[in-house]
């Protein structure tokens, strides 16, 4: 089979394997979608904390199942399937506890043996397989991990319809929380980012506001102004410098602050203000099996137009191209889809 591998940074190649053979409980799914996401870029970059060139990379996949392991009784070849890209011990206290986002030894496709899942095919614990409605296109189904994480985050905020959301980056995972958010019935919602294209996606999507931080002398001050007020949910979906310090500056008194991006560098916080105002930092790491039932169920109504976050398909064979055009921002990329 054909793989997308990361041999080292900037660098991207197609490489053959062998179809893994299949242990008991497993499940091979032939690849029709998968997705670049931006942690795969940090992988790219050499940035990730985890997963390190050379690696098979991916973990949004959308598929059909190949072939069914020993004692796998709960799926049948042909179904339409994606993935929760996870696993946990199962033991542990926070397995235990259906949080495997919190076990210690949790796997994950690009991590060990687990191959990613920009592939032909790939082998996944039948235990991380989800069905897809048989009418759903595969480069809808791919949308439902990173969506997923939109959900998971719209939790942590434990957003209310009344709430005024700003949210910071309209990358996709920015624009599909976005859409998390409107799907939990949030109104008030202010997208931001330093490009024009993605903001306009925001806008077909039903964010009540976009703002352009790169042609704003004082951005804060005229989301606040936009919003009338300050906010009740700051959603960080871009990890630059200082923007921690930026969304305690954004959030109301009490408000709080979702920390979803992959952050790198050092972030310094106002603890003076968080403390003063009682405003609070929440961590956001990845998902929970129910953010997928919730993220499959919004795809299968598909009450606000998601496939407009997709800018472009491509080949399996372009790959390279496609992890350039989203590092670098080129061709108004947004989410790049990749094709087996």
């Amino acid at each position: 089979m054909k793989a997308v591998m990361i041999d080292d940074v900037e660098s991207v190649s197609i490489k053959e394997f062998e179809v893994p053979n299949l242990k008991s409980q497993e499940v091979l799914i032939r690849v029709k979608m998968a997705g670049i996401c931006g942690s795969d870029i940090h992988t790219y970059k050499g940035l990730h904390s985890f997963r390190k060139p050379p690696v098979v990379i991916g973990h949004e996949v959308s598929g059909n199942i190949e072939a069914i392991g020993e004692g796998v009784t709960e799926f049948n070849i042909g179904d339409k399937v994606t993935v929760v890209p996870q696993s946990g011990c199962g033991n542990c206290e926070y397995c235990q506890r259906k949080l495997e986002n919190y076990c210690i030894t949790r796997g994950a496709p690009g991590i060990g043996d687990w191959l990613g899942t920009t592939a032909e095919y790939c082998v996944v614990p039948a235990s991380a397989i989800l069905k897809l409605p048989d009418s759903m296109d595969h480069k809808i189904g791919v949308l439902t991990e990173p969506l997923a994480v939109g959900f998971h985050a719209v939790k942590k905020a434990e957003i209310k319809a009344t709430d005024r959301i700003i949210i910071i980056g309209a990358g996709p995972i920015g624009l599909l929380t976005l859409a998390a958010a409107i799907e939990q019935g949030a109104k008030e919602i202010l997208i931001t980012d330093v490009l024009q294209y993605p903001l306009e996606v925001a806008n077909e999507l039903g964010a009540a506001e976009s703002l352009n931080i790169s042609q704003s002398s004082d951005w804060k001050e005229e989301a606040i102004k936009k919003m009338d007020g300050h906010f009740d949910k700051v959603l960080v979906t871009a990890g630059v410098s200082n923007i921690l310090n930026d969304s305690i500056q954004l959030a109301k008194k009490g408000g709080k602050i979702v920390t979803v991006a992959m952050f790198h560098d050092e972030q310094k916080i106002d603890i003076v203000n968080l403390q003063g105002t009682e405003k609070e930092i929440i961590g956001c790491m990845t998902y929970n099996r129910s953010d997928f039932d919730d993220a499959i169920k919004a795809l299968t109504d598909l009450n606000i137009p998601m496939d407009k976050i997709i800018s472009h398909v491509l080949p399996y064979e372009e790959a390279s191209k496609g992890f350039r055009i989203v590092d670098k921002k080129e061709e108004n990329s947004i989410k790049v889809l990749l094709t087996f």
